[in-house]
């Protein structure tokens, strides 16, 4: 296969290869944002708004990946767009009605009278879970090839407790390196109870990969692939193991290594989803339609790609800004 020769071959491949980018920013992301709600019914009132005012400069600019993600499958795999989101009609409105709860709520929290900031509190938490509950059962579905049978379904529903669980830790970890004092306290506690649980999903998903797809445990386990893959669950496992020993020493003088678990989160989250990556491709809607067979044609990439080159970078810019402008500790959350 001529991959760099073929525009049929090569304009699919980076299409694909942005389409992953785009969900993998998004999980991280948007991940954290969604695990602080998430982390809501454990926080006292003043520091929930201190973890409002932590994600509130970032969670418009982090769901933009998202709709990236989905516009680009839709434009430059559309046979695929239409695959997926029939399968996945049902969890993909629960994310959206969620997505959407979550957002009306971030902002009416804060400006509603105070009888009422209760329910609108109870509904960013149930906007977070809404949304991390139905994109892990997106999720679990898409492993299991999106064939609705009870185990399929069983096993969807654990990955979205996992992801559920996994959102939550992310979120934690944020927050060590966002606030301080009794908070960051809390938030570290979060994060010692809900590694376990990260630890879990990552090796359920693992295991059940291989065994949903005869193809994936051909690509993990035969010769001489086993030997290119090996290196990855061996950083992971360390990976772990050093986050482990990290948030059992904070929190140390002068906010040392504060981000340090966020960022060894973020890099856990890259190699979960390059083993997913490696192990489903060339597949765009798995054991059914490659992302060759699904892309648009050549013609039509060509021109996508030219307006990719232009929006690509302006999304990029805009999240460096943000995060560059609004860096440092969450202050007190204000509208004034």
């Amino acid at each position: 296969m001529d991959l760099f020769g073929d525009p049929a071959v090569w304009l699919p491949f980076v299409f694909a290869g942005l389409m992953g980018t785009a969900i993998l920013v998004y999980v991280i992301l948007d991940g954290f944002d969604l695990g602080v709600g998430l982390l809501f019914p454990f926080a006292t009132p003043t520091e929930r708004d201190r973890m409002v005012a932590s994600i509130g400069p970032f969670w418009d600019a982090n769901e933009t990946w998202l709709v990236l993600a989905i516009g680009i499958l839709l434009v430059a795999f559309p046979v695929a767009h239409g695959v997926i989101l029939t399968a996945l009609y049902l969890p993909v409105a629960v994310m959206l009605v969620g997505l959407i709860l979550r957002g009306v709520a971030f902002e009416f929290r804060v400006k509603a009278p105070t009888r009422h900031r209760g329910a609108w509190n109870k509904a960013f938490f149930g906007g977070s879970l809404a949304s991390t509950l139905s994109q892990g059962f997106m999720l679990g579905m898409y492993i299991t090839g999106l064939q609705f049978t009870w185990a399929n379904i069983a096993f969807a529903t654990l990955t979205a407790v996992f992801l559920t669980v996994g959102f939550s830790f992310i979120g934690a970890v944020w927050l060590i390196g966002k606030t301080e004092g009794a908070l960051q306290a809390k938030a570290i506690l979060w994060a010692r109870r809900g590694i376990w649980g990260l630890i879990a999903g990552i090796v359920a998903i693992s295991a059940a990969s291989p065994l949903v797809s005869a193809r994936i445990w051909g690509k993990w386990f035969s010769w001489p692939e086993i030997v290119w893959l090996a290196p990855l669950p061996i950083l992971s496992a360390v990976l772990v193991l050093t986050l482990w020993r990290v948030l059992h020493r904070l929190p140390l003088d002068g906010d040392r290594l504060a981000w340090a678990p966020f960022w060894m989160a973020s890099a856990l989250f890259v190699m979960a989803f390059g083993g997913l990556a490696y192990s489903f491709y060339p597949y765009v809607v798995p054991e059914q339609m490659t992302i060759y067979e699904s892309a648009a044609a050549p013609e039509s990439l060509i021109i996508i790609l030219v307006g990719t080159m232009v929006v690509l970078p302006i999304i990029i810019a805009y999240s460096i800004l943000a995060y560059t402008v609004f860096r440092g500790k969450a202050t007190e959350l204000t509208y004034y």
